[in-house]
């Protein structure tokens, strides 16, 4: 499954933790990552993303400091418009980190508007490289781009045609508080969950407490590199030690496996949102939207697989030759990538 992630990075850590997830499958070859986006128009959650994917496709930049960043499998997604709101102190704090000698610790190669993709283009383009059917859409944050996805002339047919269903991280189920994602841009969450044309299953906030991602796995299960920004992005989020609410973890892992057991799906029904943003699951009728069930039972396999996963090295790249793929080095320095 080619899966599409759009994330708010600055105010939702597990949208951080999701990148690595999918790394982590994708070195089980079990998904391909087809996009990367963020869900604000903001320069530093476009760079936090530059950074921590940079560094799982394995480029080292050579310069001061000896940064980690760079994003050769693609550009970061961003929308141009839309509520912004000021950048979290998790991302600043993440990208100002500095290395043994003072300079920075990670370099993205994000510096303006410019050096982004429109998110909904974006997606739109990378759905249209997939096999019909194979491609699925996690979103974990606020529903601009989708929405403005929606609207693109000729995207629609496209959506039902490369999509095989759209997973969101946001709302509670059967019916939950307001949550930021869908209070950030309530018009446009309710455009996605009214118009979207494919099956839908919404990862409620209960998914997220339920099976939070252990704080004690950042402590010990990232030793194999001696600076990570995921794991400076989970210290700057809170004061450790904390779990982390992983709804987000939930839905890709989901994304890459809905056929397996993992979670139980409530029947067919419809979400509505109110102004407030707040969620409400009506079953029946002919609605294409399900919300996931964890059962309890489930709780420890699950965090076990979310560390294996979160926690992987990059995956290996496609070697040269006959020889098959070659293991990254996580901390070499790549002095041919130039600046």
């Amino acid at each position: 499954m080619g899966i599409a992630l759009q994330g708010d990075l600055g105010n939702r850590i597990d949208a951080v933790l999701a990148i690595a997830m999918l790394n982590g499958l994708i070195a089980k070859m079990e998904a391909r990552r087809i996009a990367l986006c963020v869900s604000r128009p903001s320069i530093k959650a476009a760079q936090l993303a530059d950074v921590v994917s940079g560094f799982y496709v394995g480029r080292v930049i050579a310069g001061p400091g000896g940064g980690v960043g760079g994003n050769p499998a693609g550009m970061i997604g961003m929308p141009e418009t839309g509520p912004a709101g000021e950048d979290p102190a998790p991302i600043t704090a993440t990208l100002a980190k500095k290395g043994p000698d003072g300079g920075p610790l990670y370099t993205s190669q994000i510096a303006r508007l410019l050096d982004t993709a429109d998110d909904a283009v974006l997606l739109r383009n990378m759905l249209l490289a997939q096999n019909d059917g194979n491609a699925t859409i996690v979103l974990a944050g606020q529903a601009s781009g989708l929405s403005r996805l929606l609207a693109l002339y000729g995207a629609r047919p496209q959506i039902e045609a490369k999509c095989k269903q759209l997973v969101v991280a946001i709302g509670g189920y059967p019916a939950g508080g307001p949550d930021p994602g869908i209070t950030a841009d309530v018009a446009a969450a309710r455009t996605v969950f009214a118009e979207w044309p494919t099956p839908l299953v919404a990862v409620g906030a209960e998914v997220g407490a339920a099976v939070p991602y252990p704080g004690a796995s950042i402590e010990k299960d990232f030793a194999w590199s001696p600076a990570h920004p995921v794991v400076e992005a989970y210290r700057a989020f809170k004061a450790m030690p904390y779990d982390a609410p992983a709804a987000a973890l939930a839905a890709v892992l989901y994304a890459a496996h809905p056929e397996d057991g993992l979670f139980t799906l409530s029947p067919p029904g419809t979400i509505a949102v109110s102004d407030d943003g707040r969620t409400q699951f009506t079953p029946g009728g002919a609605g294409k939207h399900r919300y996931v069930i964890v059962d309890p039972a489930q709780k420890a396999q699950l965090q076990s697989l979310y560390v294996a996963l979160v926690s992987a090295p990059p995956a290996p790249r496609p070697g040269r030759g006959r020889g098959g793929a070659a293991p990254l080095a996580p901390t070499a320095v790549d002095a041919s990538v130039p600046d």
